[in-house]
């Protein structure tokens, strides 16, 4: 019998991250105001209080010098898990992760090995100031040595942050901050995927929808109105944004022949473009309509009291349906 609970995203991080502490010592976490506090989220609430100091500690405000600290670490033998308080703040950061942490391990052929888990908080939806609800991890998919990956549910954020602690690579962990307090069943006892693999999260024949992290519980609202009206659209989470599993997502298209990507970033240059223009290469005769793509409009991210204008809805991808069905 599988033991199961159930935790919010943020608890299951929570969780995944003190499992991973209890069964290696040289897992260390660290970040601006993590420990007492236990981070803006709460997500490392207790830790500090079960590890102590020198596992679980505060960093100044300067996410360059968090970066830094995490590569030194990991040279040493330790596995960094660095948190970024808040998406617009990774970039302090990104000569670091892009220039060193990247890149240190095909630099020194090996010798040096970058077990580091960046955390970020990413996503809009929660009423914030400027700065609080970037969606940058196209940056980083963009950059050969780093993987790039997102839960949308507790148990995928349970075991992923835990894998992700135990990649001998690089691991940018972006968390859909509004869907922390989103809770679901937590299975224990063992991970249904691995950290890399798509995962379709409702079947259907119409139409594919690709998407991640906050963006999934939107796909799952629009395919269940258009349930209602006898269209059954299938719901895939990539999961992992760098690298994609593709072969999931062929397999759904070549069943159901049309395709929308989501996310809540612009979709210029995005990940959406990436896998829209790797379906349309691999999937060319089985496509009955153009793939579409529906993110966040190409300006920078508005005011809180505009974010329900700028983030992608049920209804935006109900309009998308609409147009792959008319071809």
């Amino acid at each position: 019998m599988s033991n199961f609970v159930e935790l919010s995203i943020a608890k299951a991080i929570n969780a995944g991250i003190r499992k991973s502490m209890q069964d290696n010592s040289k897992v260390l976490v660290f970040g601006q105001d993590i420990a007492q506090l236990g981070g803006v989220f709460r997500v490392t609430e207790g830790l500090l209080d079960e590890f102590g100091a020198k596992r679980v500690f505060n960093s100044p405000i300067a996410e360059s010098g968090i970066i830094g600290t995490a590569i030194g670490l990991a040279m040493r033998g330790f596995r960094p898990v660095a948190e970024i308080q808040f998406d617009g703040f990774v970039y302090p950061a990104f000569n670091q992760i892009t220039s060193q942490l990247a890149k240190l391990t095909n630099r020194s052929e090996g010798f040096f090995e970058m077990p580091v888990v960046v955390r970020v908080p990413y996503g809009g939806g929660i009423g914030a100031v400027e700065h609080h609800s970037e969606s940058p991890e196209a940056y980083f998919a963009h950059t050969a040595g780093l993987r790039v990956v997102s839960p949308s549910s507790a148990n995928d954020a349970y075991w992923m942050i835990q894998q992700a602690i135990e990649s001998r690579d690089p691991v940018m962990f972006f968390e859909p901050k509004r869907r922390y307090w989103q809770k679901g069943q937590v299975n224990l006892d063992q991970a249904a995927l691995s950290l890399h693999a798509a995962h379709t999260v409702r079947q259907g024949s119409a139409v594919t929808i690709a998407t991640y992290g906050p963006m999934v519980v939107t796909a799952l609202q629009a395919a269940e109105n258009a349930a209602a009206e006898g269209i059954k659209i299938e719901v895939i989470d990539i999961r992992s944004m760098s690298p994609i599993d593709f072969g999931h997502i062929v397999e759904s298209v070549k069943r159901t022949g049309r395709l929308i990507v989501t996310h809540e970033a612009g979709t210029f240059v995005s990940i959406s473009s990436e896998i829209a223009a790797k379906i349309a290469e691999l999937c060319f005769y089985h496509l009955e309509a153009p793939v579409l793509r529906v993110g966040g409009f190409d300006v920078p991210y508005p005011a809180a009291k505009l974010e329900e204008l700028y983030l992608p809805d049920a209804d935006r991808l109900l309009e998308a349906v609409d147009r792959v069905l008319a071809y």
